[in-house]
């Protein structure tokens, strides 16, 4: 197995360049959403003088340092996002990345969860670690060491990534019986219709119907979903790595990954995007 010869080793054995291209490409493109829908639903005018965040922001880091950050805000709104642009399209992508890592790293300083802003700061320095980014939209394959280094750390970033995430939720007896999904669906079956932002959710309304309804059958039935995603979590990482498994893991994972999607579109595009797209860097 190629990851663990690249290892054996010390990261000296040939891969292809090419994957990390991609997930170059890849990573600039989710980028390049994320950053755009920020500034829809109140994100442009977050740090309004007189607004609440701006506040907080005042409270958090003194009136001179808040003033800064609102200062700069919205140009670097605007500029985080055409230089994701530029690092899909394959334009300067070194100083690309450094402006979207650095535009990302700024979301730590206002919202609560910053849990996707930690991914695509773990996922950019893997890729800001590569030798060769590549240029343009066109990708260069062959056998190569500049990235071996840099593959082999997102391989392990994502398999810690589904791991750790399996363990919580093997430690969560409200996720193993299947209660928390369950509630989670039939909650936002009865409040759907009072949400601000519809589209941040996407539950199919199939589901909604015959499994939204807390009853002891939906709850067996939804411990049933959670064990398979602990499974899946569990199993994928090795499975991505063995040519002949890859194919039916990576469908696995879009499988699991769109449901995941579905419960809060806007939330996971990042995680669920970056994650898969982490799959081409398993590749031989």
């Amino acid at each position: 197995m190629w990851f663990f010869d690249a290892l054996a080793s010390g990261f000296t054995r040939p891969t292809d360049p090419g994957h990390l291209q991609w997930f170059r490409i890849i990573f600039g493109t989710v980028l390049t959403v994320r950053f755009a829908l920020a500034f829809g639903q109140g994100g442009w005018d977050r740090l309004n003088p007189g607004s609440l965040s701006a506040h907080l922001a005042e409270q958090r880091f003194g009136p001179a340092r808040a003033r800064l950050l609102i200062a700069v805000y919205r140009p670097a709104l605007i500029l985080r996002t055409g230089a994701a642009l530029a690092l899909a399209l394959g334009l300067a992508p070194r100083l690309a990345l450094l402006v979207v890592l650095a535009g990302a790293a700024m979301e730590l300083l206002y919202l609560k969860s910053p849990n996707a802003v930690r991914y695509t700061l773990l996922t950019g320095t893997c890729l800001l670690l590569a030798g060769d980014l590549g240029q343009g939209l066109h990708v260069e394959h062959g056998l190569s060491t500049a990235n071996t280094w840099a593959q082999c750390l997102l391989v392990l970033i994502t398999t810690d990534i589904y791991w750790n995430s399996a363990w919580q939720k093997l430690r969560s007896l409200q996720f193993r019986s299947g209660l928390y999904l369950a509630q989670w669906v039939h909650a936002y079956s009865q409040v759907r219709e009072q949400l601000p932002y519809r589209r941040q959710f996407a539950v199919p309304g199939i589901v909604r119907r015959y499994a939204g309804n807390l009853t002891g059958r939906d709850v067996r039935l939804w411990r049933a979903v959670a064990a398979c995603v602990i499974a899946a979590e569990i199993a994928l990482p090795p499975a991505l790595l063995v040519p002949q498994t890859m194919p039916y893991a990576v469908v696995a994972g879009v499988g699991m990954h769109a449901a995941f999607t579905c419960l809060k579109p806007r939330q996971l595009i990042t995680f669920s995007g970056l994650t898969l797209g982490t799959y081409v860097a398993f590749a031989v």
